[in-house]
C-alpha cells in the first residue's frame, strides 16, 4: 500500500508543491493510501456562498428559487463538472467547498485515530480539499444547500471530523456542523458587557452566533441582529436571541453604520461577526466596529483585499479575523447549542433536517 503525507500532498496533481486546498487539481482515485480513510458519502452540505454561486452560474437563480427539474439538473451538471475537473468540490468562483456526512468504509493501516469501519461521521474539513467522486446525484435540497449523492471521499490523516451524535438526526447535526466554526469563535471572542453585532443574524450560522454572543455578553452587554430580510429578522426575533433587531442590505455600508450609531448611541460595537453569503459586505462590518474592536469574517464571500484596503481607506484600526472554520471544540460547542435551546433545535429540525 502506498504511503501518504499527513496533509494529503501526495494527492496534489497541479500545481506541484501546494497543499490540497489551494491546488487546482487533486487525485480522486478511491484506492486509499496507508494513512487515509475512505468514506461512503451520503450527503454533501455545500457552503452557503459556494452554493449560491453555483446556482447563479448554473441557471441565474438563487438556491431558494431552484425548484424545477430543469434547474436542478443544471446545478447538478455544474457540480459534476467541478468535481470532474478538480477531483474535489472546490467552487471555481468562490474557492470554497462545504462538508459531508457518510459512513467509514475503509481505514488505512497507518491511520491514527478512533474511527472504525461503519462509523457515521461528518467531515469538518472543506470539500475544497477533499478527494471526491460523485457517481450519481440522488436528491437536491437547494434551499438548504444539501445534496444527497452516491459516491465516495477521502479523509487525510490531518483531517478533522465528528462522529454523528446519537441524540439527533443526521440532517440536523449536518446543518449545524457545517457552520461549527462560527458559534465556537463567537464563544471565544464575545465577553461580558460587550456590544456585539451579527450581520446575517437570521441565517443558519448567524442564529448560532447570536445565541453564543448573548450567552457570553450577559445582562450588561448588548447583542444586535442585522438580518437580510424581514423574514430572517422575524426568525431571530421569535427565538429571542438578541436585544435589537433590524434588516438591511449588508452591502449598504453607510446605511449600516448609521443604524448602528443610532442603536449604540454613537459607541459602535466591540465585536462584529459577518455571516452573510454575498459579496461586498466588508465595509459594513468594518465601519460598525469600534477602533481596537474585532471583526470576524465567517463569510466565505469575504475579500481580503477589500477588507484590508477598505479599513485602511477609512482609517479604521480594527482587528480582523479570517473565518477559520476550525477552532478547538467547535463541534461540541455547536451541537451543545442545539441541546440547550429548544427553539433553535426545532427551527433547524424544520428547516434543515
Amino acid at each position: 500500500m502506498k504511503k501518504g503525507n499527513p496533509y494529503g500532498t501526495h494527492r496534489v496533481i497541479s500545481p506541484k508543491g501546494v497543499l490540497p486546498q489551494p491546488a487546482d487539481v487533486i487525485d480522486n482515485d478511491m484506492e486509499i493510501y496507508d494513512n487515509e480513510v475512505k468514506i461512503n458519502v451520503k450527503t454533501l452540505n455545500i457552503d452557503s456562498a459556494s452554493f449560491t454561486s453555483v446556482c447563479d452560474h448554473a441557471c441565474g437563480k438563487k438556491p431558494a428559487d431552484i425548484t424545477s427539474d430543469e434547474d436542478k439538473k443544471a446545478v447538478a451538471d455544474t457540480m459534476l463538472g467541478i468535481v470532474a475537473k478538480a477531483g474535489k468540490h472546490k467552487n471555481p468562483w468562490t474557492g470554497s467547498g462545504g462538508m459531508l456526512i457518510g459512513t467509514v468504509e475503509e481505514i488505512g493501516p497507518n491511520w491514527k485515530g478512533d474511527l472504525k469501519v461503519g462509523d457515521k461521521i461528518a467531515t469538518l474539513v472543506s470539500l475544497s480539499l477533499t478527494p471526491l467522486v460523485i457517481d450519481e446525484i440522488l436528491e437536491m435540497r437547494p434551499a438548504i444547500d444539501q445534496v444527497d449523492i452516491k459516491g465516495h471521499a477521502i479523509l487525510f490523516q490531518s483531517g478533522i471530523y465528528a462522529k454523528l451524535p446519537d441524540d439527533m438526526e443526521e440532517g440536523l447535526a449536518l446543518s449545524a456542523l457545517d457552520v461549527a466554526g462560527a458559534p465556537a469563535q463567537a464563544a471565544k471572542l464575545c465577553q461580558l458587557g460587550q456590544t456585539v453585532l451579527v450581520i446575517g443574524g437570521g441565517g443558519k450560522s448567524g442564529l448560532l452566533c447570536l445565541y453564543e454572543a448573548k450567552k457570553r455578553v450577559g445582562v450588561t452587554g448588548k447583542v444586535i441582529c442585522a438580518a437580510g430580510s424581514q423574514k430572517s429578522e422575524d426568525r431571530a426575533r421569535n427565538l429571542d436571541l438578541a436585544d435589537e433587531y433590524f434588516h438591511m442590505d449588508a452591502t449598504d455600508a453607510v446605511g449600516m453604520y448609521e443604524k448602528i450609531m443610532e442603536l449604540t448611541d454613537g459607541q459602535l460595537c466591540d465585536v462584529v461577526i459577518n455571516c452573510v453569503n454575498i459579496e461586498n459586505t466588508e465595509m459594513a462590518s468594518i465601519l460598525t466596529c469600534k477602533d481596537d474592536g474585532t471583526v470576524y469574517f465567517f463569510s466565505m464571500a469575504t475579500s481580503f483585499t477589500k477588507a484590508a484596503l477598505g479599513a485602511e481607506g477609512v482609517g479604521k484600526d480594527v482587528n480582523m479575523i479570517i473565518g477559520n472554520g476550525y477552532t478547538k471544540g467547535h463541534a461540541e460547542v455547536t451541537l451543545q447549542v442545539l441541546r440547550e435551546h429548544d427553539g433553535i433545535r426545532k427551527l433547524f429540525q424544520e428547516m434543515y433536517a
